[in-house]
């Protein structure tokens, strides 16, 4: 049997790309699971802002996209598994039809978790025959899609990590989503710049590999010299603008960031509790002294800005962050945080990739020549390409190979809640 099973897969010049497709399938789909394994139902269905959604719909949601975009087109006779599912689980699709809307995500008390997680079955089931089935000229059709969904979902499991943080930590008795594991060691490098002639160089994502389309058309722009900071700004750096007055120093601020400022009454960072004389944060292992050596993090664009005013240099430009990963940090992006550390630790700092997502000044536009694709896949990023910023680098918890230098992520100035920091850069 062994041996007709090796005999058929040689005969099928397409089941390399079959296997590896259906192996990277599975993993992704248990690590979603398992990210969500330690949570309680009830955690699972909270909503406490509107930025956040509970994991239980992330679960959801990520199924109702294979469904969508996968299983309805692509498998013959894939019966959905609750026609009512599109309407509580559809993002943002416009295309797709009415939907529950973001705010009241957490009123989706049915169906309960039991009933995800056998709508996440039924979902992987069929998509494993839809693998093992289509011809191979239907599998190179849709492998794209296939790693869009992938690529998607990884989202997902990101946004599982940051939601459910926010809903831990308006909890009274600070839980912790997980016991505190060893950070990683401290770096040995010191803070400096990298610095770059600058001229005319060419950016975005090429013809090697998945990349949103975003990220994309590849093209020539010109860059001023300039230099990038080797290490991203840290709690202890940022603990120094608020001794000297940062939050009361309306110079330093953009118009919207100030009054966001007064009208919250912001005095520091979104999980930093306590007073100057004794920083604390809340973090996904629970409430921590503040580590001054690790990135600082959960600072919006303003908070960003006003800090690099402070210092009297200036936020990267998207071109340049990418310029320097190329250059100085490619092998970093796959050697993201550690399994089990899920905080930025003093070890990141050194680092483009890993630790926090860092803002650059550039708002989030399309590349020249930049054309949306048809359908309501299209709606997928060109429709947001108004009112927000590019920030590059990933994470302390963005899966591991998920970036890399013209990944182009991209939130609105006030979002606070994504583990979103800084690096600095000036003119040379």
């Amino acid at each position: 049997m062994a041996i007709e099973t090796a005999l058929m897969a040689s005969a099928d010049p397409g089941h390399a790309m079959r296997a590896h497709l259906i192996g990277r399938f599975q993993a992704l789909r248990s690590r979603s699971t398992a990210l969500t394994s330690v949570l309680s139902d009830e955690d699972m269905g909270a909503q406490t802002m509107e930025d956040v959604s509970p994991s239980k719909w992330h679960l959801a949601h990520t199924s109702w996209f294979w469904e969508t975009f996968l299983l309805e087109p692509h498998l013959p006779g894939y019966e959905a598994f609750d026609p009512r599912f599109g309407y509580l689980f559809n993002s943002y699709y416009e295309a797709l039809g009415d939907r529950q809307p973001r705010a009241a995500r957490g009123h989706i008390t049915r169906p309960g978790i039991a009933h995800v997680m056998a709508y996440r079955a039924h979902v992987d089931g069929a998509m494993e025959r839809l693998l093992e089935s289509c011809g191979e000229a239907d599998l190179e059709r849709i492998a794209a899609l296939i790693e869009t969904g992938i690529a998607h979902e990884e989202q997902h499991q990101e946004l599982i990590l940051t939601d459910i943080k926010h809903v831990l930590s308006v909890n009274p008795f600070g839980e912790i989503y997980s016991e505190p594991a060893s950070p990683p060691a401290q770096p040995g490098a010191l803070a400096g710049w990298l610095e770059f002639a600058g001229g005319l160089d060419e950016f975005g994502a090429g013809d090697t590999g998945f990349a949103f389309d975003n990220e994309g058309p590849r093209h020539k722009a010109w860059l001023a010299p300039f230099a990038l900071s080797t290490h991203c700004v840290t709690n202890g750096e940022y603990a120094q603008f608020i001794a000297d007055g940062g939050y009361d120093t309306a110079s330093l601020w953009l118009s919207d960031g100030w009054a966001r400022v007064q009208a919250e009454g912001r005095r520091c960072p979104l999980y930093w509790r306590g007073s100057e004389r004794e920083w604390r944060e809340f973090t996904l292992h629970g409430e921590r002294e503040l580590d001054a050596s690790a990135p600082v993090s959960h600072l919006d664009y303003f908070e960003a800005s006003a800090f690099a005013e402070w210092t009297g240099y200036r936020l990267p430009e998207e071109r340049e962050w990418e310029l320097a990963a190329r250059r100085f940090d490619a092998g970093s992006a796959r050697a993201m945080t550690p399994d089990g550390w899920l905080h930025p630790a003093s070890a990141d700092q050194a680092s483009l990739f890993g630790g926090v997502w860092q803002w650059t000044r550039s708002a989030y536009a399309p590349y020249p020549g930049y054309r949306a694709q048809g359908g309501a896949i299209g709606e997928y990023n060109g429709k947001f390409m108004c009112g927000q910023f590019v920030l590059k680098g990933g994470s302390a918890l963005t899966p591991p190979g998920h970036v890399r230098a013209s990944y182009r992520n991209f939130f609105p100035p006030q979002a606070q809640w994504q583990m979103t920091g800084l690096r600095l850069a000036k003119d040379a």
